[in-house]
């Protein structure tokens, strides 16, 4: 195998979404769209101050793109526009395939005092509220499917352990002999691994030459041969030559998230919510949304 190394790093930028929720920009837009693709916006999110997050992301219109949200702490109520509804707890999954055209409001909420306590005490964060949005493109051909939800637990991810103790958990995708309930992914191939490496452990990702990788660290650090090193806060983005992603960790082990996939390779006509894949299809969403045709299908799958 030849290994991917680091091609450009994303060191984010702080900015407010929703109702005033402060969070970090990964990467996201049109100006990096095409070399992230499948993948088109990354936003990590976290506060101790209720007053950051409280007032949420009220309703508001998404088509053409899946939203991935995976929780770290705090809990998260979710509602689409025909009523479905459900909420997210850490290490949960809240997997909305918007397709046609769906509304959806997320409301972040924090934790109860007693739950604070044991989760300061298990993962050293006091952050009240805090997890990882994904944005995926769709294909084209599927733009305009059937909205779906999907709520996946946490106990329902599939773990890999690795003989060092090094955890892998598989929030979509394979590793191992393990595979989530979604397989790899919906509409794209890719996988999302949350790795939790020792200290001064190897850790090594088999993936497709031509696919995009894409590392975000959350704690500890680590490094890659030859590219330097890797470290909290931060997202790597790796070349798309090579099968694999081979990393160390430091002397306090190195928390990450590990996404790759396919890109699709597709024309991205990109403004706010939605992301089609011509001006004209683009166009066409916001008369939908200014003639109240937006939503397409009223009957969305809900996956739980």
């Amino acid at each position: 195998m030849s290994g991917k190394n680091v091609v450009r790093v994303f060191s984010g930028m702080d900015t407010q979404d929703g109702a005033g929720v402060r969070l970090r920009r990964m990467f996201g837009g049109n100006s990096s769209a095409a070399i992230t693709d499948p993948f088109l916006l990354l936003d990590q999110f976290g506060s101790t101050d209720p007053a950051e997050y409280i007032n949420g992301f009220p309703w508001h219109p998404h088509r053409g793109i899946e939203t991935v949200t995976y929780l770290l702490h705090g809990k998260v109520t979710h509602e689409d526009s025909v009523g479905n509804r459900g909420t997210i707890y850490p290490s949960d999954i809240q997997w909305m395939s918007a397709a046609s055209g769906i509304f959806h409001q997320e409301m972040p909420e924090g934790l109860d005092p007693m739950v604070k306590e044991e989760v300061l005490k298990i993962s050293g964060s006091p952050s009240e509220v805090s997890g990882l949005q994904l944005w995926i493109n769709m294909p084209a051909s599927s733009k305009m499917d059937t909205p779906t939800y999907r709520d996946i637990k946490g106990s329902r991810v599939p773990k890999f352990e690795e003989s060092d103790g090094t955890e892998v958990k598989i929030v979509f995708g394979k590793y191992g002999d393990a595979e989530n309930v979604l397989g790899s992914g919906s509409y794209v191939d890719a996988t999302y691994l949350d790795v939790s490496m020792v200290p001064d452990s190897d850790f090594s990702f088999h993936t497709r030459d031509g696919y995009t990788a894409i590392l975000q660290g959350i704690g500890g650090d680590g490094s890659v041969t030859g590219s330097g090193s890797l470290y909290p806060g931060a997202s790597f983005l790796f070349s798309r030559e090579g099968d694999s992603v081979s990393l160390k960790s430091g002397e306090k082990g190195f928390r990450f998230i590990l996404m790759a996939g396919r890109p699709l390779n597709e024309p991205i006509w990109w403004r706010g919510p939605i992301v089609m894949d011509s001006e004209d299809r683009l166009k066409r969403a916001f008369l939908d949304l200014n003639e109240g045709t937006f939503i397409r299908d009223r009957n969305p799958i809900f996956i739980e």
